[in-house]
């Protein structure tokens, strides 16, 4: 893999962007609970900011993407992404703390643009029997800054305060951005660039996807699965400091196992990347997942907590390369960027309603309860499954040489 050109190029890229992307969370999460006193409304619009625009702009960008150049269209993105957080470093030093949430949408908002041409590169570049240990690679490097992003984005937000972390995510966007202009040239294609050719193309990668039986499940699926995650990627906070009674700096703690044990799933995910089906990965992921939550809820033992999380990152894997795997591999090139900008904000959007609606509930309720949902919910995404789990076994029994 690494003697891919396209694949070392990518990967550098996202490893300044993860690095980036986790110094500007961190920074804006410790920056906005400090100033809101941990309230738990303003902490789950921090993440609607930051997911919202893969919805709203998801299929808009993957439709671009297959109509645009996909090399120019990524480097594009990450320098307007750095330009936007010098922006909002602006209007911080000036008291604009919202902007802070702006600059989140904005950066969100252009990566819907990156995203899709990167799979496209991949379509495009990497052998098929080398595309599942790509997506695991992949996988891993976002285990990588599972680990270390946390203690830097803290580190340096505690150190250096909210105007240095911005600085330093503004230079490493623009250092993915020059990382990428390495690429060869993008070879031309004829498109039409007329407004009623866009409307086309977007309303035919919808029809394929309605077509494709795998890509069907996937958005039912993933409609399941994003609600799950939205209700709890917001209050992962206050599983440290109400559950475990630790200030809130300590989630950086439980972040860090859950990221080492996400390391250590994508190696052996990329050692069996080419025998194991993955749907079977992503249904095994979506169960273990569920098991997890449940008892992150209702855990309040900073040992079994951590164990917890290590279970959980061990089998995330699972999960993110079963599901970038069949998009990828169901689906034809011309079409890529359509049907990564279709489902990914099917699964992002249920998850924004989720963070949106988590903070009130967890006050109507109880965390424990938000926590039970969310894994009953993933289970419901894993029995989803079934269909297509079913109709490749039918397929091998009627043709076994397929």
């Amino acid at each position: 893999m690494f003697s891919n050109r396209y694949v070392r190029t990518i990967i550098l890229s996202r490893v300044l962007l993860q690095l980036g992307i986790w110094i500007r969370n961190y920074a804006v999460l410790l920056y906005v609970t400090n100033l809101t006193n941990n309230n738990p409304v303003y902490v789950s619009l921090i993440s609607v900011a930051e997911f919202a625009p893969i919805f709203i702009f998801g299929l808009i960008g993957g439709t671009f993407a297959d109509r645009w150049l996909p090399k120019r269209t990524m480097v594009w993105s990450d320098l307007l992404s750095s330009l936007s957080v010098v922006t909002v470093l602006l209007a911080i030093m000036n008291g604009g703390w919202v902007a802070l949430l702006i600059g989140s949408f904005v950066s969100a908002s252009l990566s819907q643009f990156s995203q899709p041409s990167g799979m496209k590169l991949y379509k495009r570049h990497v052998p098929a029997e080398q595309l599942q240990g790509v997506m695991a690679l992949s996988q891993t490097l976002v285990a990588v800054f599972m680990v270390l992003g946390p203690v830097i984005g803290t580190f340096i937000f505690i150190q250096f305060g909210i105007n240095v972390s911005l600085i330093l995510t503004a230079v490493l966007f623009l250092g993915s951005s020059l990382i990428l202009s390495s690429l060869p040239r993008d070879t031309a294609e004829p498109k039409s660039r007329d407004a009623s050719g866009f409307i086309k193309e977007l309303t035919d990668g919808l029809r394929y996807i309605r077509s494709n039986q795998y890509l069907r499940t996937l958005c039912v699926t993933f409609s399941a699965v994003g609600l799950a995650s939205g209700l709890t990627q917001p209050l992962q906070i206050f599983l440290v400091i109400e559950n475990l009674g630790q200030d809130k700096q300590f989630l950086q703690w439980p972040v860090m196992a859950n990221g080492a044990a996400m390391l250590a799933g994508g190696v052996v995910i990329m050692g069996v990347a080419k025998k194991v089906k993955p749907q079977l990965l992503l249904m095994v992921g979506l169960l273990v997942a569920s098991v997890c939550t449940i008892g992150l809820g209702a855990s309040t033992m900073i040992w079994l907590t951590i164990v917890i999380m290590v279970i959980s990152g061990l089998f995330y894997p699972c999960i993110q390369g079963g599901i970038q795997t069949l998009i990828v591999r169901n689906t034809e090139g011309a079409f890529i960027g359509r049907v990564s900008g279709t489902i990914t904000p099917v699964f992002v959007g249920m998850m924004v309603v989720g963070m949106f609606i988590s903070g009130y509930l967890k006050d109507m309720f109880s965390l424990q309860v938000v926590f039970m949902v969310s894994g009953g919910l993933l289970v419901i995404g894993a029995l989803l499954l079934i269909p297509i789990i079913s109709e490749k076994r039918n397929k091998v029994e009627r043709d076994p040489a397929s």
